[in-house]
């Protein structure tokens, strides 16, 4: 089974990272923005967890904060 994961999408171009320990699984995006959604990303960890485990049951993820 996969792991849970969110993709990120920058500019066209797009990462997939492990939600537990935000390691990239596959893609990249530029450095800057990397850092934020990896910042973002930590802020979110359990949110990110719950909707990975809603999409995978079919059901709709609920919307989740950007970062401030």
């Amino acid at each position: 089974m996969r792991p849970p994961h969110f993709h990120a999408l920058y500019g066209g171009v797009m990462v997939k990272v492990a939600i537990e320990t935000l390691e990239i699984i596959d893609g990249s995006l530029p450095a800057r923005a990397m850092r934020l959604v990896l910042e973002w990303a930590s802020l979110h960890r359990l949110e990110l967890i719950d909707a990975f485990h809603r999409a995978a049951s079919l059901e709709a993820p609920v919307k989740i904060a950007p970062l401030e």
